[in-house]
Parts: structure tokens; sequence; C-alpha cells
């Protein structure tokens, strides 16, 4: 299988954003965002995925972290999708329950082509530092559209804000882990009847 590596970079009046990822990494992370909480998150996807992951963001963050948390999103989607190449060979699917403490949570995902998050999360408007909540989603849906797979992310149990979020990062990057990885059955082939992906 081809190096599978992406450099994306966005730049807007809002955001200005780098990202280096390769999907046959190691789970080399070095990321810096501006926003602490998101920074973790992001670094235990790239562990978890055993993605190798750089992530550099200025974004408008006296105005609030969306804008940054969003692009950053929109980027490491497109990263995703140029990394994964013609998607021949690869197992496609993925899915796991991840434990975070008292935290449960599910992720599927197909790479189907076709961009769709569906989020079955309950995270109230609180601020984990200066990281809201809530912005927990809208990295996905930026995300899962612009990689062109669909990403199911289910909270099955939880109570503290903290675990459940990560929980879905790491659920995330585990499910992707999978998905991309080489199938030696497949002998190189693409892995639909429909002949693309």
């Amino acid at each position: 299988m081809a190096q599978r590596r992406a450099t994306i970079r966005r730049t807007t009046n809002e955001t200005d954003i780098e990202i280096t990822l390769d999907l046959d990494g190691r789970g080399v992370v070095d990321v810096d965002t501006g926003i602490g909480f998101f920074d973790h998150m992001l670094s235990a996807f790239g562990r978890h995925g055993l993605f190798d992951l750089t992530v550099r963001a200025r974004g408008d963050v006296h105005v609030d972290g969306h804008h940054t948390v969003e692009d950053t999103g929109i980027v490491l989607g497109q990263a995703f999708l140029q990394a994964m190449g013609d998607k021949r060979g690869i197992r496609r699917f993925g899915s796991i329950a991840l434990p975070m403490d008292e935290a449960l949570v599910l992720a599927a995902c197909d790479l189907s082509g076709r961009g769709q998050l569906h989020w079955a999360v309950d995270v109230p408007p609180v601020m984990l530092g200066a990281f809201d909540a809530t912005l927990a989603k809208e990295f996905f849906i930026a995300f899962a559209s612009n990689a062109a797979l669909t990403l199911h992310v289910r909270e099955l149990a939880g109570e503290n804000t903290h675990h459940v979020i990560e929980g879905a990062f790491k659920a995330a990057a585990r499910a992707l882990r999978q998905a991309v990885e080489a199938d030696a059955r497949m002998a190189g082939e693409l892995p639909t009847t429909k002949g693309a992906l």
C-alpha cells in the first residue's frame, strides 16, 4: 500500500489551519489550536487511531472557539480523504464500544464516500476550560462531511461530560483505525460491489 499521507492548509478571515496526517503512523501527535481541551481531544484522536498528526490552528478564539473547532474538522476531514487515496485493499468498516470510566461510547464508521454524521450523545452546554462542549458535535459534522465518510457516535452510558467527549474522540479514532487498515483478503480490490467508493 502506498504512503497514505496528506498536508492541507486552509486560511479564511477567521482561521488559519495546517494539518499533516499519516494514516499509517504510530500515534505521534503535535497539536496546537489555542484551545487546551481541544488539543487534548485531537491528541487522543491521533494516539488511539495510530495516526501521526500535526495540527497548527490559529483562530478568532477571542470571539469563541467555534470557528477554530469547526474549521479544524474541515481540514482534518480533507486530509483524511486525501490520505486514503483510492481506498483499495482497506477494510472500509470499523466499530467499537469504548469505555471511559463511567462513560461508554459506541462509534461505527463506513468509508462510503458519503459524508454524514449520526450523533446521539447527550452533551450539555458547559465549558471544559475554554472549550464549549457542544462544539464536539460541530467538529465531527465537519470532519465526517469533508472526509466523505459515514460516522455514527452514540453515548451508551455516561455522566461526566469530559469523559463522554473524550470517549467519543477515542472511539471514533479506533473505529477509523480499523476501517483504514489493509485487509489482506481484499488483495488490493475495492471493498464494494459498485466499483467505486
